[in-house]
C-alpha cells in the first residue's frame, strides 16, 4: 500500500506506526485486511521507497537489443539474457541449501522463468552440510532502476558489436521518464 506520510507513536504503552493512507480504497482495504487478522498471530509489514514497475515499452526495446545481438553472436537471445541478469545488482536472495537438495533446488528455482537462475556459492561457513545458493530473481520483478541497468548493459554490448542503438538522446530522455516515475 502506497502512503507519503507516516508517524511513529505510542498509546496505551505500545508503540505504533501509523500512516496516512492516500484516499478511502486504501483505508477499506487496510480495514478488510486488519479484520480478517486472527488474533495473536504475527504478521509482517515491509515498509519500502515505492519504485514504478518497468514498463513494457522498457522491455520490448531491451529484447529488440537482445535479439539484434543474438543475430550478431549467434547466441541465443534468452541466454544473453540470462548472462546480464547477474550483473543488475539488488536482485537475489542467497539461501542456505542442504548439500543433498541443492541439484533440486536449483531446478526448481531456474523452472520459475527464463531470468531466475542460480549460482552455487559453496559451503556455508558456519553451517556443515550446507551450501550457500545466490537465487537471482528476472526482469519481470525489476523496478525502473533495475531495468534501466539491464537495458544499459545490452546497449553498451551493441555498441561495442557496432549495433545500432537509439540516439543517445533518446536513451536519456527514456531514462528520464523512468527516473520521474520513481519519485
Amino acid at each position: 500500500m502506497q502512503f507519503r506520510e507516516a508517524q511513529v507513536g505510542s498509546f496505551g504503552g505500545d508503540i505504533y506506526i501509523m500512516l496516512k493512507l492516500p484516499d478511502y480504497r486504501a483505508a477499506i482495504e487496510a480495514k478488510k485486511f486488519i479484520g480478517d487478522m486472527p488474533e495473536g498471530k504475527p504478521h509482517v509489514a515491509e515498509l519500502k521507497r515505492y519504485r514504478q514497475k518497468r514498463s513494457l515499452d522498457s522491455n520490448s526495446y531491451f529484447w529488440v537489443l537482445a535479439g539484434k545481438l543474438s543475430a550478431t553472436l549467434g547466441i541465443a537471445k534468452e541466454e544473453i539474457y540470462r548472462s546480464y541478469v547477474k550483473d543488475i545488482g539488488d536482485n537475489f536472495e542467497i539461501v542456505p541449501v542442504k548439500d543433498e537438495a541443492k541439484g533440486k533446488w536449483i531446478e526448481n528455482w531456474e523452472n520459475g522463468g527464463l531470468g531466475q537462475v542460480c549460482d552455487d556459492l559453496g559451503p556455508c561457513r558456519h553451517t556443515e552440510g550446507y551450501s550457500n545458493i545466490v537465487c537471482y530473481f528476472g526482469s519481470s520483478t525489476y523496478d525502473s532502476r533495475q531495468m534501466s541497468c539491464l537495458i544499459s548493459l545490452a546497449v553498451q554490448d551493441c555498441k561495442d558489436q557496432g549495433i545500432e542503438t537509439l540516439p543517445p538522446a533518446e536513451l536519456a530522455r527514456m531514462e528520464a521518464d523512468w527516473d520521474e516515475r520513481t519519485d
